[in-house]
């Protein structure tokens, strides 16, 4: 199988993530000290002190901000285990034919083109307990456990609509590729902690381990024969040159 990831973005990515960590902490302890300045210099001069009254309403939606986005990008560039390298691992073996994406095709952050058809994929990080109950999402949590997600930002939200959206999105770029072949889209869990109540689900959801059941291997392996409409080697070609640029192509590995 061969796998082309958009490595330019994943070190963009945590870079970014590590900055805004780094800027977080920095706005955070100079908010720290402004508002307790009078307290810290007591002998400062007393026009300063008037710091102490403006710099909450300056300095805490900042950090407020900043946090949001810093643990948001660390969940989903820094995070272990890391989609891009844990779906490949539990694929190898699908297909020698196989190409998987991984974040050049948004909202699809992972795309893959096997004999057995063309699927978008969303992940999701999270290890908590969930249940989907066809179209339907909750988190199986006591108090506790929603308290800390909700310091963590890491609301498992609706993934049957994001993944159909991503569908969508491959769907239209092979408009004019292939535009008979259908784009299935698939919800993948990637922490092997995830545990997973599904009942009768829109959207396929699986985990990304081949050990814990249902996974993405076999539900690719699975398709029924009937089902299993996918690219020509020049119709994945033609993709790459519409949506990868050369850099990229060239840097693919096998696994």
């Amino acid at each position: 199988m061969r796998v082309i990831t958009n490595q330019k973005l994943v070190r963009r990515n945590k870079k970014i993530a590590q900055y805004l960590f780094f800027a977080s902490l920095v706005i955070l302890i100079a908010g720290f000290v402004a508002i307790n300045y009078p307290f810290l210099f007591p002998d400062a001069a007393p026009e300063l002190a008037s710091i102490a009254l403006i710099a909450p309403s300056l300095v805490l939606p900042l950090a407020f901000v900043t946090t949001i986005f810093s643990v948001r990008m660390t969940n989903l560039w820094i995070r272990q285990p890391r989609p891009d390298a844990v779906i490949p691992e539990n694929l190898k073996g699908v297909s020698k034919n196989a190409v998987l994406y991984s974040y050049f095709h948004f909202p699809a952050r992972h795309v893959l083109i096997v004999p057995q058809g063309v699927f978008a994929i969303v992940t999701r990080h999270q290890d908590g307990k969930y249940l989907v109950d066809g179209d339907r999402w909750s988190t199986q949590r006591g108090a506790l456990g929603r308290l800390l997600s909700l310091f963590r930002f890491d609301g498992v939200r609706n993934p049957s609509n994001d993944a159909r959206l991503a569908a969508e999105h491959v769907q239209a770029l092979l408009k004019d590729i292939a535009p008979d072949v259908p784009v299935q889209p698939v919800v993948v869990f990637v922490d092997p902690r995830a545990r997973l109540t599904i009942i009768e689900p829109t959207v396929p959801v699986v985990h990304a381990q081949t050990r814990i059941q249902p996974c993405l291997k076999d539900l690719v392996k699975d398709t029924p024969k009937d089902r299993r409409i996918s690219l020509t080697d020049q119709q994945i070609v033609a993709f790459e040159s519409a949506t990868l640029p050369a850099e990229a192509r060239a840097e693919a590995t096998t696994v």
